[in-house]
């Protein structure tokens, strides 16, 4: 788990790594809404770790979180229903050892078929990017549900 310290030991990042990390986020987020799972979860290393407040245990490995990711997918397309993340307040640091941390809010919006959009959640997100080859992963998420204790 990241602690809500982890930003404060980390440098100011520059303007263009700021803008890279807010397009990976657009890329990724979409991916997901779209239920392209393979896209979403290529974003994440092979030994990531994906950790919530809304399951006793992290999900850990690329292939375990696409297996949760695929599960979540095909749920929504079974109901009909379009679901958004909705990412911001984007908070970006670089730790001494080269890894980013990004936090952010997420808001997920759910829009039935032929029904009213509504708020099912709002989270905090907090990722640690490494880059590898030039592109950014995630190594780490760690994500609050605000309607759950954080444990």
């Amino acid at each position: 788990m990241i602690s809500h310290e982890s930003l404060a030991t980390g440098r100011d990042v520059s303007a263009s790594l700021y803008v890279e990390i807010q397009q990976f986020y657009g890329r990724h987020m979409r991916a997901m809404d779209e239920c392209r799972v393979e896209v979403w979860t290529s974003d994440f290393t092979e030994d990531a770790v994906f950790a919530t407040n809304a399951r006793p245990e992290p999900q850990i490995g690329r292939t375990v979180i696409a297996e949760g990711a695929r599960k979540a997918a095909q749920l929504l397309t079974e109901q009909g229903d379009r679901r958004r993340h909705c990412v911001g307040t984007l908070e970006v640091s670089e730790r001494p050892d080269g890894t980013v941390v990004a936090k952010s809010y997420a808001q997920l919006v759910r829009t039935p078929q032929e029904g009213e959009t509504v708020l099912e959640l709002f989270c905090t997100c907090e990722d640690v990017l490494i880059r590898e080859e030039g592109r950014l992963f995630i190594k780490h998420r760690q994500v609050y549900r605000d309607d759950l204790p954080e444990n």
